[in-house]
Protein backbone atom coordinates (compact mmCIF):
# COMPACT_ATOMS: atom_id res chain seq x y z
CA UNK A 1 0.00 0.00 0.00
CA UNK A 2 0.97 3.40 -0.95
CA UNK A 3 1.35 5.97 2.22
CA UNK A 4 0.79 9.42 0.93
CA UNK A 5 2.51 12.52 2.28
CA UNK A 6 -1.06 13.23 3.96
CA UNK A 7 -1.15 10.65 5.73
CA UNK A 8 2.27 11.28 6.95
CA UNK A 9 1.32 14.98 7.82
CA UNK A 10 -1.63 13.27 10.04
CA UNK A 11 1.39 10.96 12.37
CA UNK A 12 3.19 14.00 12.16
CA UNK A 13 0.29 16.35 13.68
CA UNK A 14 -0.56 13.59 16.22
CA UNK A 15 3.05 13.22 17.47
CA UNK A 16 2.73 17.09 18.21
CA UNK A 17 -0.33 16.85 20.39
CA UNK A 18 1.30 14.13 22.05
CA UNK A 19 4.60 16.23 22.60
CA UNK A 20 2.30 18.76 24.14
CA UNK A 21 0.23 16.56 26.00
CA UNK A 22 3.69 15.71 27.86
CA UNK A 23 4.78 19.40 28.42
CA UNK A 24 0.99 19.66 29.83
CA UNK A 25 1.78 17.09 32.29
CA UNK A 26 5.39 18.04 32.93
CA UNK A 27 3.88 21.00 33.90
CA UNK A 28 1.19 20.03 35.95
CA UNK A 29 -1.69 21.15 33.95
CA UNK A 30 -5.10 20.64 35.28
CA UNK A 31 -6.46 16.74 34.04
CA UNK A 32 -9.03 17.67 32.38
CA UNK A 33 -7.03 20.17 30.06
CA UNK A 34 -5.12 16.80 29.88
CA UNK A 35 -7.45 14.43 29.14
CA UNK A 36 -9.02 16.69 26.25
CA UNK A 37 -5.30 16.81 24.54
CA UNK A 38 -5.32 13.07 25.06
CA UNK A 39 -8.91 12.35 23.84
CA UNK A 40 -8.16 14.66 20.69
CA UNK A 41 -4.90 12.96 19.49
CA UNK A 42 -7.12 9.29 19.88
CA UNK A 43 -9.50 10.99 17.55
CA UNK A 44 -6.95 11.37 15.45
CA UNK A 45 -5.05 8.10 15.49
CA UNK A 46 -8.46 6.30 14.84
CA UNK A 47 -9.40 9.17 11.57
CA UNK A 48 -6.05 7.93 10.20
CA UNK A 49 -7.09 3.95 11.01
CA UNK A 50 -9.72 4.65 9.02
CA UNK A 51 -8.38 6.49 5.99
CA UNK A 52 -5.77 3.80 5.54
CA UNK A 53 -7.95 0.62 6.20
CA UNK A 54 -10.80 2.61 3.38
CA UNK A 55 -7.43 3.22 0.87
CA UNK A 56 -6.54 -0.42 1.52
CA UNK A 57 -9.92 -1.98 0.93
CA UNK A 58 -10.02 0.03 -2.35
CA UNK A 59 -7.07 -1.32 -3.67
CA UNK A 60 -7.62 -4.44 -2.89
CA UNK A 61 -11.08 -4.65 -4.28
CA UNK A 62 -9.88 -3.51 -7.65
CA UNK A 63 -6.98 -5.28 -7.64
CA UNK A 64 -9.64 -8.79 -6.73
CA UNK A 65 -11.64 -7.65 -9.43
CA UNK A 66 -9.16 -7.27 -11.61
CA UNK A 67 -8.07 -10.65 -11.33
CA UNK A 68 -12.13 -12.01 -11.05
CA UNK A 69 -11.73 -12.46 -7.19
CA UNK A 70 -14.47 -11.97 -4.88
CA UNK A 71 -14.01 -8.76 -2.77
CA UNK A 72 -16.33 -10.30 0.47
CA UNK A 73 -14.03 -11.67 1.97
CA UNK A 74 -11.62 -8.53 1.77
CA UNK A 75 -14.60 -6.62 2.67
CA UNK A 76 -15.49 -8.12 5.56
CA UNK A 77 -11.53 -8.01 6.60
CA UNK A 78 -11.67 -4.57 6.43
CA UNK A 79 -15.03 -4.23 8.41
CA UNK A 80 -13.48 -6.01 10.86
CA UNK A 81 -10.66 -4.29 11.32
CA UNK A 82 -12.28 -0.75 11.66
CA UNK A 83 -13.86 -2.53 14.42
CA UNK A 84 -11.15 -3.32 16.37
CA UNK A 85 -9.77 -0.02 16.12
CA UNK A 86 -12.77 1.32 18.02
Amino acid sequence: MHYDKKMINRINRIQGQLNGVIKMMEEEKDCKDVITQISASKSSIQRLMGIIISENLIECVKAAEDNGENSEELINEAVNLLVKSK
